[in-house]
């Protein structure tokens, strides 16, 4: 059985009640100075030769008086006051007209004179007591608690999140159900000997789900949770970072047995004399302080310390060794199966409409993170909400995802008609080749419709996620990225190309140099990797540099990667010149296909029409087959980007 601890009450409640004597005391004498006049503030003021007149006039009932002042009530019952001269006898006048009056002494009383001269003295002790207070103990956003940790606790009161709001990332869970388990029963554990992991890193891309599932353990466990990003640490002064680290894990102490998670870690655990000249000394310190308290001569018995990051390659080895990060979780981008959870979760609140299929919608999502999958729920909900619907139908998820990987529609510019054919072409370029290339991903969706910063575009997704590219993959890609560029020059002749094929190029190169400088995908350069010694190129040498002849070399190789995925797609598309220019045609007349109305315009047939097109009004979403451009809304244009980076 825990029996409770019994500790020292802090210094700072007994400066709390400190100055709160002193700060009633000063309302005290402020209370006696203006009390004084409370009694004369309903009395209307007269002359002293009115006074006399309504002594001699039988008109006073009353008086009092105070020193100079003389207070009476009038035989019409109100009060009246006046000052006599000092040479006065007012006593004598009440007395002649036989008028009962009262005097008060004009002495002060011992309380007031003793009030008043230690008034002064007071207000300098709750000045002094309140200023220290803000620096030493009042606070750790005062002058001087800079060194505090702006760590914050967490509850269950602030919300709590379980597993069960955490989807697509089953593994990770399953690694960090034990320290659930030893936060909820550590016996269970330390009667076979067994230690729980002091720390847990949990790495993978933005998006993931990293922080969500360090406050699901936390809420799993019922434990305090203390959360600080590693950008707190730091500062201007040397060893304040320490010292916030130091009083974090006293905190923590106190609150054990206890989670707390440092976020973005990575901005503070960098590995030490790394870079030009050095490291920073207050982060390093910082560095060091914490590699103490994790793991030094004074145990942190129930304390667990769990860390995120996207970048485990720039972490100190110190800090990931045994003892200190013991587990180190992967949290990746999530599957098929993954994303269908993921979006479950997201939508337990949005009312969905019976055609929606989550299982298609995370099919045509591969790559997305969690956060994408939270993103593409709330957009298909606005979008339903701006139209006014009841319900989330699966053209609004359609809509959204558009809007997601492609960008938002971009109808407030207007294209020419040269423009416009020009977009047609090149798209038609790129899915014909797409289609072609067995080894391409299957075309989803062509568009001449400006999106983001590109005047149309064609996407393709994968069947299934993907996890590893292949040469053969990689040069039919090529052959689809450069198709664009092929189509202008087929179409209008190599003097009327345009930039448009600007993007494409950038991402063909791209390509070309990792199949060259990382994948050891040509036989010429060989099984070496090159990417460091390529960073050279931009000014930053990783170690080593290659000689001017493998330089030569690589450019060459790359240069004949591309020219012959441009060589490919011009072949397609002399080739099935007649498809070509029939896909054009219907991009010209649809704006918008999709990868089985391609297919059918290709060959000549019209795309599939739904037979519910017209029917506007049945709270359903239209069918997401082409419209032709008449019975469309008003297009609109943008810059040409060609194909858009593959997933």
């Amino acid at each position: 059985m825990r029996f409770p601890t019994l500790r020292r009450p802090p210094l700072g409640n007994a400066r709390n009640f400190a100055f709160w004597i002193v700060l009633g005391l000063l309302v005290l004498a402020l209370f006696q100075l203006v009390g004084g006049g409370q009694s004369t503030a309903n009395s209307s003021e007269v002359s002293y030769s009115q006074f006399v007149d309504a002594i001699e006039g039988n008109e006073v009932a009353n008086a009092r008086v105070d020193g100079e002042r003389v207070t009476y009530r009038g035989t019409d019952g109100r009060d009246y006051t006046t000052i006599m001269p000092r040479d006065a006898e007012v006593t004598d006048l009440l007395l002649a007209s036989d008028i009962p009056f009262e005097a008060k002494s004009q002495e002060t009383s011992g309380f007031q004179a003793l009030l008043f001269n230690l008034l002064p003295i007071l207000l300098l002790i709750g000045v002094w007591i309140f200023f220290m207070q803000r620096m030493q103990g009042g606070g750790k956003g005062g002058a001087m608690g800079f060194g505090k940790s702006k760590a914050k606790l967490l509850t269950e009161k602030h919300g709590r999140v379980t597993f069960d709001d955490v989807a697509g990332i089953d593994e990770a869970k399953e690694e960090l159900e034990e320290i659930v388990e030893f936060l909820r029963n550590p016996q269970k554990f330390s009667r076979l000997g067994g230690k729980i992991p002091k720390g847990a890193l949990l790495v993978g891309p933005p998006g993931t789900g990293k922080t969500l599932l360090a406050r699901a353990i936390a809420g799993e466990a019922g434990v305090p949770f203390f959360t600080i990003s590693g950008s707190d640490f730091v500062e201007m002064f040397v060893g304040v970072g320490a010292s916030r680290v130091r009083d974090m894990f006293a905190d923590a102490k106190k609150n054990a047995p206890c989670i707390v998670f440092i976020d973005e870690i990575d901005a503070v655990g960098r590995a030490r004399g790394s870079g030009y000249g050095g490291g920073n000394d207050e982060r390093e310190q910082t560095l060091n302080q914490l590699l103490v308290e994790m793991d030094g001569f004074e145990a942190n018995e129930g304390v667990i310390i769990v860390a995120a990051t996207n970048r485990r390659d720039v972490l100190d080895p110190a800090l990931l060794r045994p003892g200190r990060f013991d587990r180190q979780v992967t949290v990746p981008n999530p599957d098929i199966k993954g994303r269908e959870k993921i979006l479950g979760v997201h939508a337990r609140k949005t009312p969905l409409g019976p055609d929606v299929d989550l299982r298609i919608i995370a099919r045509g999502t591969p790559g997305f993170s969690g956060a994408d999958l939270a993103n593409l729920v709330n957009e298909s909900a606005l979008m339903a909400a701006r139209v006014g619907r009841r319900f989330v139908t699966m053209e609004d998820f359609e809509s959204a995802k558009d809007k997601v990987m492609m960008g938002a529609e971009r109808r407030s510019m207007v294209m020419t008609a040269e423009q416009k054919e020009m977009t047609a072409y090149h798209e038609a370029g790129h899915a014909i080749v797409g289609i072609s290339l067995p080894k391409c991903d299957p075309v989803y969706k062509a568009t001449i419709i400006p999106r983001g910063g590109a005047l149309g575009m064609v996407m393709s997704l994968p069947e299934m996620d993907r996890l590893n590219m292949f040469k053969d993959e990689c040069h039919q890609r090529l052959a689809m990225t450069m198709a664009g560029k092929a189509a202008e020059i087929f179409k209008y002749g190599e003097d009327a190309v345009s930039n448009g094929p600007a993007g494409d190029i950038q991402q063909a190169s791209q390509l070309a140099r990792a199949m060259v400088l990382r994948w050891g995908m040509s036989d010429k350069v060989g099984n070496i990797d090159y990417a460091e010694a390529a960073e050279g190129y931009s000014g930053n040498t990783a170690g080593f540099s290659v000689s001017a002849n493998t330089k030569e070399l690589i450019e060459e190789e790359v240069r004949g990667f591309i020219q012959r995925g441009y060589d490919k797609a011009a072949e397609i598309i002399r080739e099935k010149s007649e498809e070509f220019e029939r896909l054009a045609q219907g991009l010209l007349e649809y704006e918008t296909l999709t990868g089985e109305e391609i297919k059918r315009v290709m060959r000549g047939e019209p795309p599939h029409l739904s037979n519910d097109e017209d029917d506007k009004d049945d709270g359903s979403a239209p069918s997401v087959t082409a419209v032709p451009k008449a019975k469309r809304r008003k297009p609109s244009s943008g810059d040409e980007g060609g194909l858009p980076e593959p997933t």
